[in-house]
């Protein structure tokens, strides 16, 4: 039988056995395995170029939702839109390098909007430390059924034919779908006019009203009208044909040689992050660009996975800078 100093001791080896396991259990949670790095230990803040509820928000929660389950911290969207994305793209540069706040930057923040704007309070490049390619959204160039063109090649030569008499509608001056256009005139060497709307909607209702003959639109506001018969794709922006539509050629394939125009995102950080921070980041994100629910979700959406190094990412968007910096030169683009 146990004395009274005998119980004593063992409570206090029972106790002190309990501190030293939560210690560990503490540690374990907060450190990561592979890198010996404590982070993160909270919730990380993602913010977001654009409003709540439309596109781009819902691949940021989609990502941040993947990102979330692989670091075991919650991620908190941020939505501050307005401007082009210049006003979360300053918000996130500035923020502290600690890994606690991230950016969801695109092909507005990070492509078209440092052209089109004289001064900006950040820079994309130098402000910034890509993490990781998440994707893009390709376009399809779209017509109104009663012109008489089947494939990118015969809108050109009809263009051709009809110097300024053919127009094409966007979401507005300045929007990624209104340099898609000015794109393809410079790449096709073609005349066609710019009709610009307030809202992708508007401008939508009005190409299939045959008022205005042709747009780059997403293709999930695009392929019901396809299916219905009352438009017609020719051609799809992106590098590459996209798999929910194997038979639209890309235009590239269709005789605009080097035309890429895309929505695109990724995952950037302040300038100062630390590298081993980076790196966890970046490959967590790689990861979830591997999962399955994750492709058919973003795919869903009219997106396609692009896995890449933080380099590639980062020479991807001095490539994006440059072309649209000649776009925006020779077509005069400006914002409303």
């Amino acid at each position: 039988m146990l004395n009274f100093s005998s119980l004593c001791f063992l409570q206090r080896s029972l106790l002190a056995l309990c501190f030293i396991l939560c210690c560990s259990t503490s540690q374990s949670a907060s450190t990561n395995a592979t890198t010996g790095l404590s982070y993160p230990i909270k919730s990380i803040r993602l913010i977001v170029p654009f409003p709540a509820g439309g596109g781009v928000d819902a691949v940021a929660r989609l990502f941040a939702t993947k990102l979330s389950e692989r670091i075991n911290q919650q991620i908190l969207i941020d939505n501050r839109g307005g401007s082009g994305g210049i006003i979360a793209a300053e918000i996130a540069a500035r923020a502290a390098p600690d890994g606690y706040t991230l950016f969801f930057g695109g092909s507005a923040s990070h492509g078209i909007t440092p052209n089109l704007y004289r001064k900006l309070p950040y820079d994309p490049v130098l402000d910034f430390l890509p993490t990781s390619f998440i994707g893009e959204v390709p376009y399809f160039l779209v017509i109104h059924p009663t012109i008489p063109a089947q494939s990118v090649r015969e809108l050109i030569a009809l263009a051709q034919s009809r110097p300024g008499q053919l127009n094409y509608a966007s979401a507005g001056n300045g929007s990624t779908l209104h340099l898609a256009g000015e794109l393809f005139k410079s790449k096709a060497g073609i005349q066609i006019v710019h009709v610009p709307y307030k809202g992708g909607a508007p401008a939508l209702t009005d190409l299939l009203g045959g008022i205005v003959q042709m747009a780059f639109n997403p293709p999930t506001l695009t392929l019901p009208y396809v299916k219905a018969g009352r438009l017609k794709v020719l051609g799809v922006t992106s590098a590459k044909r996209v798999e929910f539509a194997p038979d639209v050629p890309t235009m590239n394939e269709s005789g605009v040689a080097g035309y890429r125009a895309t929505g695109w995102y990724g995952l950037l950080g302040p300038k100062q992050l630390k590298p081993m921070i980076n790196q966890l980041l970046h490959t967590r994100s790689q990861q979830i660009l591997s999962d399955k629910e994750f492709k058919d979700r973003f795919s869903a959406l009219g997106g396609i996975t692009m896995a890449s190094s933080s380099i590639e990412f980062s020479n991807f968007i001095k490539s994006e800078l440059a072309q649209w910096a000649q776009v925006v030169r020779d077509s005069s683009a400006r914002v409303d």
